[in-house]
């Protein structure tokens, strides 16, 4: 009976080489039901989680992309809005000083009319003023000239040869005078 409490000491003493066979499969089966345990309730959720997590920042890299080129859209439109609005800022300062030289023209064109006609005016009234002065020049010329011949040719000339010869004297002056 030595052999018996030898062997159960050797058992139960075991060495660091020795393999206790009720512990490693209860190692196993417990590694299987940790694991098994861990895939339902821990791996499951956690790689939904995870998938859920990659999901949404892919949505938000594929939003960020889209407001990107949203962005960018808006700016070459802001551009392009800008260039029209310079376009048409040079069209209307274009126009504007077209219009502004037309008004210059006309208005220029008009004042020399205006002066052209003033001027015209000016000479037909200079004009009026001389054929007056001719006209009153002649009657007190010849009024002059009635008195004068009248003086000395009181007696020799009848009252018709005196107008004869005044109306002669009165119409031969003004070439006289045109003559000067």
């Amino acid at each position: 009976m030595t052999s018996t409490p030898l062997l159960g000491s050797l058992l139960a003493a075991g060495g660091l080489t020795d393999i206790n066979w009720v512990l490693s499969v209860a190692i196993v089966v417990v590694f299987a039901l940790f694991a098994l345990v861990l895939t339902r309730f821990g791996w499951g959720p956690l790689l939904h989680a995870l998938e859920e997590r990659e999901r949404g920042l892919r949505e938000a890299v594929e939003g960020a992309h889209k407001a990107s080129a949203d962005a960018q859209q808006l700016l070459d439109k802001h551009k392009e809005m800008l260039r029209d609005a310079g376009r048409e800022r040079e069209e209307i300062i274009k126009s504007a000083i077209a219009e502004a030289d037309a008004l210059k023209a006309d208005l220029s064109a008009r004042a020399r009319s205006e002066a052209d006609e003033m001027i015209r005016r000016a000479k037909e009234q200079v004009e009026r003023e001389k054929s007056r002065a001719i006209l009153e020049l002649r009657a007190q010329v010849a009024d002059l000239a009635m008195e004068a011949a009248s003086k000395i040719v009181v007696s020799s000339l009848t009252p018709e040869a005196q107008k004869k010869l005044v109306d002669d004297y009165v119409k031969s002056l003004p070439e006289a005078v045109r003559h000067s």
